[in-house]
């Protein structure tokens, strides 16, 4: 038996059969690489779902996490500490929003979120006004809000009765929109860039009208942007590619390089809502996390992360659209930056599980579609290796 099958084994043993799982166990990673224990070398366009924006064994981040931890991991958020007001301030210049709340993950963002807009809403409307408006197809996590807010059914089936007072709209349809915002509404809610949902983007007047509509009936405007935003889209914010500011915006994955760390960022008007004991966290904000968030935002500054990001996404949209022209398996490119989908006329998972031997890691979701959410420091080099294993897999398919 090999480690791989010893640790898929005991998985199978002792762990809740939550993931369906690929039959590699990675041991290590450097830049845009994983190694699995065998010594497997993988060319990563996973990025751990959008979290290693910084590839693997950042220097900067390995020599900062090495000098904090020996100083302190934890304390509490009963004391201060020296990086997470920093790290609020940082993110509120960015953003030019005015207070953050960190969490452990983009979930609890969500659910952080949610909390605010509905003591906002209570606060301007009084109790009636509780009313969330989310988007069909959208994907906001998995504790009871956040499933509450997301919609597709395969992830509420089973786990009713969620939140209540929430309705959902097509993304794009001005007239439902319209239809389903009223003086009740307590906030909207979106991905501005759809992540598990298939990549599909909001329309720029789309959003203009969320945020005229919240405006006019006192609403939060909620953006959830743990996916697509601090930098995927190639603006800090995904809102700034599209001149649409938020009230509220979620944020997590690449934040702290790995460590976990999420937040909310919120206008004064909202925050103000809020006061001492109505939320908190245990582990959000510690010392260790925000200190590696506060130079995972250096890195991207100093070494033009961002400017890559539009460059090699360009280029890898522009490969994409070459593949799609050539091979009747596909049938779209959608998205922007380094967060792209290749829509397929066949299932996506196969794919996946080839391209495995052929040293590439690629993402399937909604059945049919290829994610790429792959690192910031990706070369236009790494994208014609991703290229060239797509292409020997689709022209299998047509054998």
């Amino acid at each position: 038996m090999t480690q791989t099958d010893e640790i898929i084994e005991r998985e199978r043993r002792f762990l809740l059969p939550t993931y369906n799982r690929y039959p590699i166990a990675l041991d290590r990673g450097k830049g845009v690489f994983l190694y699995d224990r065998e010594g497997n070398r993988y060319l990563d366009f996973v990025a751990g779902l959008g979290v290693n924006a910084l590839g693997h064994a950042h220097p900067r981040v390995v020599k900062v996490i090495r000098e904090q931890a020996a100083r302190a991991i934890h304390f509490s958020n009963l004391y201060y500490n020296e990086y997470q007001g920093r790290l609020a301030e940082r993110l509120c210049q960015l953003s030019g929003l005015n207070r953050a709340f960190f969490s452990n993950s983009g979930t609890e963002a969500i659910e952080g979120s949610i909390k605010l807009a509905r003591l906002a809403g209570h606060r301007a409307g009084g109790e009636a006004k509780s009313q969330l408006v989310a988007l069909e197809g959208s994907y906001h996590g998995r504790t009871f809000g956040a499933m509450s807010l997301t919609g597709q059914d395969k992830y509420r089936k089973g786990f009713e009765p969620l939140l209540e007072n929430v309705k959902f709209v097509p993304r794009n349809d001005l007239e439902a929109l319209r239809a389903a915002i009223d003086d009740r509404t307590c906030a909207i809610i979106l991905e501005p860039i759809f992540g598990e949902g298939g990549i599909y983007e909001c329309s720029t007047e789309f959003l203009r009208e969320c945020r005229a509509l919240a405006d006019r009936h006192r609403a939060a405007l909620i953006f959830d942007e743990i996916q697509c935003g601090l930098g995927r889209a190639g603006t800090i914010f995904a809102f700034q590619a599209f001149g649409v500011t938020p009230d509220i915006v979620a944020i997590a994955k690449p934040i702290a390089a790995g460590l976990p760390l999420g937040a909310f960022l919120a206008r004064e008007e909202f925050a103000s809502a809020i006061s001492a004991g109505q939320h908190g966290t245990t582990f959000g904000g510690g010392p260790l996390a925000c200190r590696v968030a506060l130079e995972y935002l250096a890195i991207v500054d100093e070494e033009k992360l961002l400017e890559n990001v539009m460059r090699v996404g360009a280029y890898l949209q522009e490969q994409l659209k070459t593949l799609a022209a050539r091979h009747p398996a596909v049938r779209e490119v959608r998205g922007r930056g380094l967060i792209q989908g290749l829509q397929l006329a066949i299932p996506a998972r196969p794919i996946v599980e080839e391209a495995l031997a052929e040293g590439v890691l690629f993402n399937s979701t909604q059945d049919s579609v290829l994610r790429f959410l792959p690192p910031f420091l990706l070369q236009e080099k790494h994208v014609d290796k991703g290229m060239r294993v797509l292409k020997k897999l689709l022209r299998k398919k047509k054998k």
